[in-house]
């Protein structure tokens, strides 16, 4: 599992533009010099995810740029068509950047995923948080199965 002071780990990323679905390397998303508030959880449109988790940074946008985040991304085992569709119903434009994971690639190399097979779900990411400067993490934040305590905007907020 990824822990703090590892590089963030290498992998292709989706997101949906006006063009339809752009690749995003973790590479350009953690580059040099930029200081980026990840959060992952098991899926879009899902109860805990849409009702407290993305709604949390969406509401603390102002607040966690404000101690120097240059970006606010939301990472999900999903396609970035649903992260997109996802994004316009949390009202998440300009503000968290909503990333997909299809593949479970990144959440595989982070060393997070979970079965979500009893669920219908498959495999998908554990909730989790991190601030990551310069491509390192500094903080992450996993939550226990079931939990939404340490991943929260306000959680995040308070260790900037």
């Amino acid at each position: 599992m990824a822990k703090v002071g590892d590089k963030v780990p290498s992998a292709t990323l989706r997101m949906l533009s006006s063009e339809g679905p752009k690749p995003i390397t973790t590479e350009e998303l953690f580059a040099p010099g930029k200081k980026v508030v990840a959060f992952a959880l098991p899926g879009a449109f899902t109860p805990t995810c849409s009702a407290k988790h993305v709604p949390g940074f969406v509401t603390e946008f102002d607040k966690i740029k404000a101690k120097g985040v240059d970006t606010i991304a939301c990472i999900s085992v999903n396609d970035a068509f649903v992260m997109g569709a996802w994004g316009k119903d949390q009202k998440a434009d300009g503000k968290v950047s909503m990333l997909g994971d299809g593949n479970g690639e990144f959440t595989k190399a982070m060393g997070l995923e979970m079965d979500g097979s009893k669920f219908g779900l498959g495999t998908r990411s554990q909730r989790y948080a991190m601030i990551v400067d310069n491509g390192v993490i500094k903080e992450l934040f996993v939550e226990k199965p079931g939990s939404f305590e340490v991943s929260t905007a306000e959680n995040v907020l308070k260790h900037l």
